[in-house]
């Protein structure tokens, strides 16, 4: 394990009630900036424990993969001696984070009146699928349902015809940032006002609220200016570019980078081609552009392109595999992917976070958890006597 510097969120106690992916890598990044991240499972565990390659059960690689930085304990909160026990946490929490639907919350008697009655100072934040008060209120989601919804295949569709899903857990990952920022927001309140914040995190709306950052676009407007949806970005030549060799991804984007493009690519002439000369006109005309400027980058090796581009500070990479990644020059010169040695599973790799403070990647403190793992420890933190654990356990 790392050493542990101070770290900005050192001392603050956060109750993850979450499973799957969205809540568990929000409270990954909060305990990666060192709060005391609690993870509350049932007996049988996050549902993601199983899912990927394992050495060991339970430790799978899906769950290794926004996990660490944790403590585990096991609570079943289906009998009252757990409840007691989730109460008394309590006490001591500053945060309360589930991803439970509303009316499951309530029955378990965990809803935020009881909650933020039974400590006043707690921050008190729901990971929902949808906002209480809508139709929707109380659906199960998943990100699969989510992307569908917020009209993320429609994009696919408008672009290729067929509507498709991102290949990643996108939803899962977006809206756990937005978690985690807004139960940083909450928490700067309550440093400030000494009272708790009651704050709720919404998949549907948070990625129809992302998905429209650009594709409100002429909506944006009453009476519209034009439909829904940013042209250059729905392109269907916005792909990476063959070259003829492989693949490159570059980005033109002002006056002055465009007209060096061209003239790398010895075609001078549309320098100053009316649909392409400005911004608005290249918009205009995305489809000719972009199928212009792939047609030039075919007719030379990925190497020599990337060399020219980049001399003409032009963005431009590599369109880089899955594999790739483990060889990037760059990753490797900044120790992006760190090898640790887990106490049960031996050597692993890690990604590094986006983060750096004062200098320094955040620490690995502590592994992903084995299930139940630290559940004697937080007990006996709470007061409990051995007997009261064993009962408990």
């Amino acid at each position: 394990m790392d050493e542990a510097p101070s770290l900005p969120l050192d001392g603050v106690r956060i109750l993850d009630l979450t499973t799957t992916l969205a809540g568990p890598y929000a409270t990954q990044i909060l305990g990666d900036f060192g709060a005391d991240v609690i993870k509350i499972e049932a007996p049988k565990g996050d549902t993601v424990r199983d899912v990927g390659p394992q050495r060991s059960d339970g430790l799978a690689a899906l769950f290794m993969g926004c996990n660490r930085n944790k403590r585990s304990i096991v609570l079943d909160l289906k009998t009252e001696r757990a409840k007691e026990a989730l109460w008394r946490l309590i006490d001591s929490a500053a945060v309360f984070l589930h991803g439970i639907r509303p009316q499951k919350i309530q029955a378990l008697g965990f809803d935020p009146a009881s909650v933020m009655k039974h400590n006043p100072k707690i921050v008190y934040a729901a990971l929902l699928g949808y906002r209480e008060d809508g139709p929707y209120g109380g659906r199960p989601a998943y990100d699969d349902v989510i992307q569908g919804e917020a009209g993320i295949p429609g994009l696919f569709e408008r672009r290729d015809g067929i509507p498709a899903m991102v290949p990643s857990s996108f939803v899962d990952k977006n809206v756990g940032l937005m978690t985690a920022s807004g139960i940083l927001a909450a928490f700067i309140q309550q440093l400030r006002t000494k009272k708790g914040v009651y704050i709720e995190t919404s998949m549907f709306e948070g990625m129809v609220s992302y998905n429209l950052v650009e594709h409100l676009y002429g909506r944006t407007f009453v009476p519209k200016e034009g439909p829904a949806g940013y042209a250059r970005v729905l392109s269907k030549h916005r792909r990476p570019h063959r070259t003829r060799d492989g693949y490159l991804c570059m980005l033109p984007y002002t006056d002055t980078q465009w007209r060096r493009f061209w003239d790398l690519a010895g075609l001078p002439k549309l320098c100053d081609d009316p649909r392409f000369k400005s911004m608005g006109a290249r918009i205009a005309n995305t489809d000719a552009l972009y199928a212009a400027a792939a047609a030039a980058l075919a007719e030379r090796d990925t190497d020599n392109w990337l060399r020219l581009l980049r001399n003409a500070e032009i963005p431009s990479g590599r369109a880089n595999s899955l594999e790739d990644l483990f060889d990037d020059p760059h990753l490797k010169a900044t120790g992006f992917f760190r090898e640790v040695a887990h106490p049960i599973d031996g050597p692993l790799i890690t990604p590094d976070t986006p983060y750096r403070l004062n200098g320094k990647s955040l620490p690995l403190r502590r592994h992903a958890p084995k299930l139940g793992e630290h559940t004697h420890d937080i007990l006996a933190e709470a007061g409990y006597s051995e007997d009261d654990i064993e009962l408990l356990t």
